[in-house]
């Protein structure tokens, strides 16, 4: 009788190299920055590609993730690397109130509790919204992305311009 041994947890720890398979033979790489952030890295890859190289590829985007995503093995680690200083940086993302419509600059990294103010559509256009997404979903994006066509997930995080209070 063959029974399932316990798979172990990997810890999220901040430089880890982690290799995302877009299925058909090629994989992808992100990067995992302070909890939740990830920083995903341009190219689509169907070779291996040696781990110090790895964070000195241009960055494609970077994004809050599920942390099962990391503790459970769905994306291996395979390497180390401290984060370049630019991808160290928590980046600001922008919020939406969903019964107001009014927009926020949400930033992490600002004292010991999370920076938020009221920010204009012009400052909040050009930025990822403020969600944790699911690793399928961004298995999804890299996947639209390598092939430069929307993705769904993004749409469905747009700013709604016309619920902003006038």
């Amino acid at each position: 009788m063959v029974t399932a041994q316990k798979q172990k947890r990997v810890r999220r720890k901040v430089g880890d190299i982690l290799l995302i398979d877009l299925g058909s033979g090629r994989h992808a790489f992100a990067q995992v920055a302070d909890e939740p952030l990830a920083i995903f890295f341009e190219g689509t890859f169907d070779e291996e590609v040696a781990t110090e190289h790895i964070p000195s590829l241009p960055v494609a985007f970077r994004l809050w993730v599920s942390n099962h995503a990391i503790t459970k093995g769905t994306w291996p680690v395979i390497g180390s690397k401290p984060l370049l200083p630019a991808n160290a940086e928590e980046p600001f993302f922008y919020k939406q109130d969903a019964i107001s419509g009014q927009l926020s600059l949400h930033h992490s990294a600002f004292a010991a509790t999370n920076y938020e103010r009221p920010a204009s559509l012009e400052e909040c256009q050009h930025l990822e919204c403020a969600a944790v997404w699911e690793p399928e979903h961004v298995v999804d994006r890299l996947n639209d992305h390598a092939a430069h066509r929307p993705n769904r997930w993004v749409e469905s995080l747009r700013i709604d311009i016309t619920a902003i209070p006038a």
